[in-house]
Formats: structure tokens, C-alpha cells, sequence
């Protein structure tokens, strides 16, 4: 009987340990000096994406690479779906020829849930609109490979409470002792759904997540601060002063007197200027970039995952 696909269209999808197992499995990828393996031989990856993307598409195409599958990519006009057939169907077809599906909609994360219902390939969310949760498996996989381990890591997040943002409150809140602060303006918080199932889940693992609109009593002495663009890809801002919001959450200097060991995260792509200055971005805290490479290492083991573990 063959086992049921595993898919990953959010970090809930996750148990803790299938959580750890896999920020454990992209350090040990990172730490090879060419990382490879062979799970996916005899395996076609289907990446399709319908939005821009450097970081992610190309971690999941290489990682497909290195763990010996076959890549086939669509393009965002490419499938039937632009002449009206639906998810489920393209998800029973595309099931039928091809054995794992990454997909980048800038939709909802229904949209991947569908895609998902044929049960036999497993479908991997490259960011919907809710959630960016490879995203937050890079964040951990970079902290835990950085500090040693993820346990009792003091986070604070400035900016817009996007789907990194909300993926990293999924994942973060699961591990014992962490805190993530999160300061966005005001209207551009998380999704009170996420929010609230980070608390939850924070409760009951012993950590801490909250959420305030302004910078009064930041937190002193994090391990972590971190930031993303105010223009997530595909999103629009319904507020023409959005600007005059978001300017004092910008990522400056002066957050290191309060936490002077604290290493600097983002998402990437940057803009130099807005939601993070020059000198931080470039700065010696900075670890974005490191970061960013660990969006390949990250990859392979959800594809490895995926494909139903270690070969």
C-alpha cells in the first residue's frame, strides 16, 4: 500500500519532530562542501511559479539537482489553468506524470490545498499569500547552524507582518524557551489567525510571541534581529501613506546599543534605504546572505522529506 503523500503548505503541516528533522537535515546539507545526496534518482520535480523569484526558485531547482532528480519547470502561463481548468484537476494530471510539485501562486494556501487533494505528489507551498513556510525552515536552519541550537533564541521582528513573518511565528513558537518579538504597524500585523495560533502554540511549548504597533520598550539584548521588505511580492497596499507608516520600523544602527550582540536576518531581496539602511545590511551583524545560502540546503531536505526521507 503506498504511504500518502507528504505535503508542505504550511508549517502546521509539521510535527515538532518532523519540524526539527528537518532544520537538523539542512544543517547537515550546509555543512557538506558540495551537498548531495541521491533521494530523489528516478524523480520528476515540477516548479511552477507565477511570480518572481531568485532565491527560492532556484534553491528548490538546484536542490533538485543535487539529490539527482529530474527538473521540469512551467512557466506562469504555461498550464490549462489559464483556460479555466481547475486546481484539482491540473493536481490529478500533473500527479500522473511528475513526483514531486513546487509551487510559488501568490495566492491563498487553499489554492496549493487543492492542487494537493489528488494525495499522491506531494505539493510544496514557495509562498502563498499567507505563508512562507520554506522561508521560515531557512530562518531556523541559519539559527540553528549560527547559535548552536534554536532553543531559548530571543527574536525581534520589525516590519510588515507578511507570510515570512507569519511562518516564522509557526515555526519559532514550537521550540522551548524562544521569544519573537514582533512590532508592525499598525493594520499590518499578522493574520489574527496566525497570531493566534502562535500564542497558542507558544503556551504550550514554554515561548513567548507577541505582537505591539509601536517601538516603545523594545526588547533589550536579542539574539536575533530581523526584517523583510514592505513590498512583498505580489501584495499591493491599500493605504497610498502606507510609507508614513512603516518609515519608523525601518532597521537602523541605533537597535544595536540596546542588543549590541544581536546578528542581523532578512528574507532578502533587500531595498538599501527603506526597510533596512546600508549600514546595517552590509554591516559586520549582518548574516543575510549566509542566510540566503541556506535557502538551497533548506530546500533539499523538504524535497528529501518529501520524497519520504533519506536515501
Amino acid at each position: 500500500m503506498t504511504a500518502p503523500a507528504r505535503h508542505l503548505i504550511s508549517i502546521s503541516d509539521l510535527t515538532d519532530d518532523d519540524l526539527r528533522q528537518l532544520v537538523t537535515r539542512g544543517v547537515e546539507f550546509a555543512e557538506q562542501d558540495r551537498p548531495a545526496g541521491s533521494a530523489l534518482a528516478g524523480r520528476v520535480v515540477g516548479v511552477y511559479f507565477k511570480r518572481t523569484s531568485t532565491r527560492t526558485r532556484t534553491a528548490f531547482s538546484s536542490g533538485t539537482l543535487r539529490l539527482g532528480g529530474e527538473l521540469l519547470t512551467y512557466q506562469p502561463g504555461d498550464l490549462q489553468l489559464n483556460t479555466g481548468e481547475t486546481l484539482e484537476d491540473t493536481g490529478d494530471v500533473l500527479s500522473r506524470m511528475i513526483d514531486v510539485l513546487v509551487a510559488r501562486t501568490a495566492e491563498p494556501s487553499a489554492d496549493l490545498r487543492a492542487l494537493a487533494a489528488q494525495g499522491r505528489m506531494p505539493v510544496i507551498n514557495a509562498m502563498s499569500t499567507e505563508e512562507h513556510p520554506t522561508q521560515a525552515l531557512t530562518d531556523l536552519t541559519t539559527m540553528q547552524r549560527h547559535f548552536g541550537q534554536v532553543d531559548g533564541l530571543r527574536v525581534l521582528y520589525l516590519g510588515e507582518g507578511n507570510n515570512t513573518a507569519s511562518a516564522l511565528a509557526l515555526a519559532l513558537s514550537r521550540y522551548p524557551g524562544t521569544e519573537l518579538h514582533l512590532r508592525t504597524p499598525a493594520g499590518y500585523g499578522l493574520l489574527p489567525d496566525y497570531l493566534a495560533r502562535a500564542v497558542e502554540q507558544g503556551a504550550r511549548h514554554g515561548s513567548l510571541v507577541t505582537e505591539h504597533h509601536d517601538l516603545d520598550q523594545l526588547p533589550r539584548d536579542v539574539d536575533v534581529i530581523y526584517t523583510t521588505r514592505w513590498q512583498t511580492t505580489g501584495t499591493d497596499k491599500p493605504d497610498a501613506n502606507w510609507r508614513d507608516r512603516f518609515d519608523p520600523f525601518q532597521v537602523r544602527a541605533e537597535l544595536w546599543e540596546r542588543s549590541p550582540k544581536a546578528v542581523f536576518m532578512h528574507d532578502l531581496p533587500a531595498h538599501r534605504g527603506e526597510e533596512v539602511t546600508a549600514e546595517v545590511l552590509d554591516g559586520p551583524a549582518s548574516i543575510a546572505f549566509w542566510q540566503a545560502g541556506h535557502k538551497l540546503t533548506s530546500a533539499m531536505a523538504v524535497l528529501e522529506w518529501c520524497a519520504g526521507g533519506q536515501a
